[in-house]
C-alpha cells in the first residue's frame, strides 16, 4: 500500500510560472524514497505539494493529485494534514532560537495535546537524539548546525506522524554528520515505522540509506528506479556521483542529446 500518492502534479506560481510539470510519485507505506536532482529542479516544491506549503508563496497544484493514506488533500490547510501524519522538516532547520530545545520540541506537541503522548515521543527523541537531552536547556541558537537538525527532525517527530518529509538535511553539514543523522532516520523509519520522503542534492547520501529513487530535472521527472540500479547508470554516475573527475565539459551537449535515461 502507497502511503503518498502524487498523480501527474503541476503546480504554478504567480498564476504564471510552471514550477513542476505532471510529476507522479509513490511512498510505500514504511518505505524510504529520495527526490533528487540540482537546484531548483522542483524538489521542494513537489514537498510544499505535499504540506500545503505552497500557498504561502503564491503557488498552486493546478493539475492531478495528491493523495495520502487514500485521502484526496487537495483544499485541505496544511494544519489538517499535519494531524493526519505529514510532518514536513524544512531546508535550513528554522527551529525557535529562543527557546531552549526542550521548548521546541513540547511546542510542537501541541498537534495532539496529549500529555502522556508528549511525555513518551519526548523520551524516543531524546532516545534517538542523545545530544539534544545533554542541552535540553541550552537556547537552541546556541546549537551546532548538526544539533539544530536533529532538533528539527526531533520536533517533526513530536508530531506523532506517519510520513516524514525531509528536505536537504545535508545542508552545510560534515560528511561524519551527516552519515549520523542519515543512520538515525534510518533507524526511526526501521523501528517507528515511519516513510520518508527525502530531498537531496547529495545524490550519493541519499542513495545510501533510501530504497527507491527519482530524478528531477527542470519539474520533469526524467528517471526513477531503485536506489541500486541508479547508482550504477552511467549518466547519473557521471553527474551525479561524482564521475571519474575526467568529465570533458565540452561533451555536455551530447549528453543533452543522448537522453540516456528515457531508454
Amino acid at each position: 500500500m502507497d502511503v503518498l500518492t502524487l498523480s501527474n502534479v503541476e503546480v504554478i506560481y504567480d498564476k504564471i510560472f510552471l514550477a513542476i510539470k505532471g510529476i507522479s510519485v509513490q511512498v510505500p507505506e514504511g518505505g524510504r524514497v529520495a527526490l533528487l536532482g540540482a537546484n531548483g529542479a522542483g524538489k521542494s516544491t513537489t514537498l510544499k505539494s505535499v504540506s500545503g506549503l505552497l500557498k504561502p508563496e503564491r503557488g498552486e497544484v493546478t493539475r492531478g493529485f495528491v493523495r495520502f493514506m487514500n485521502a484526496d488533500l487537495g483544499g485541505m490547510p496544511p494544519p489538517a494534514r499535519v494531524k493526519m501524519g505529514i510532518a514536513h522538516v524544512l531546508e535550513g532547520r528554522r527551529v525557535f532560537e529562543h527557546l531552549t530545545p526542550e521548548e521546541n520540541l513540547l511546542a510542537a506537541s501541541m498537534v495532539h495535546g496529549d500529555r502522556q503522548r508528549t511525555t513518551n515521543l519526548l523520551t524516543m527523541v531524546y532516545g534517538y537524539f542523545s545530544p539534544l537531552k545533554a542541552r535540553r536547556k541550552t537556547k537552541a541558537g546556541y546549537l551546532s548546525g548538526g544539533e539544530q537538525q536533529m532538533l528539527a527532525i526531533g520536533r517533526a517527530l513530536m508530531g506523532d506522524p506517519k510520513m516524514l518529509m525531509l528536505d536537504e538535511p545535508s545542508l552545510g553539514l560534515a560528511p561524519l554528520l551527516v552519515s549520523e543523522i542519515f543512520h538515525i532516520v534510518r533507524r526511526i523509519n526501521r523501528d517507528e515505522k515511519v516513510s520518508v520522503l527525502l530531498v537531496e542534492q547529495n545524490a550519493t547520501a541519499a542513495l545510501e540509506i533510501v530504497a527507491y529513487a527519482y530524478l528531477i530535472e527542470h519539474g520533469h521527472i526524467v528517471m526513477d528506479g531503485p536506489s541500486h540500479v541508479l547508482k550504477e547508470n552511467p549518466d547519473i554516475k557521471e553527474f551525479y556521483l561524482g564521475g571519474s573527475g575526467k568529465l570533458d565539459y565540452h561533451q555536455v551537449k551530447h549528453y543533452r542529446r543522448r537522453k540516456r535515461w528515457l531508454a
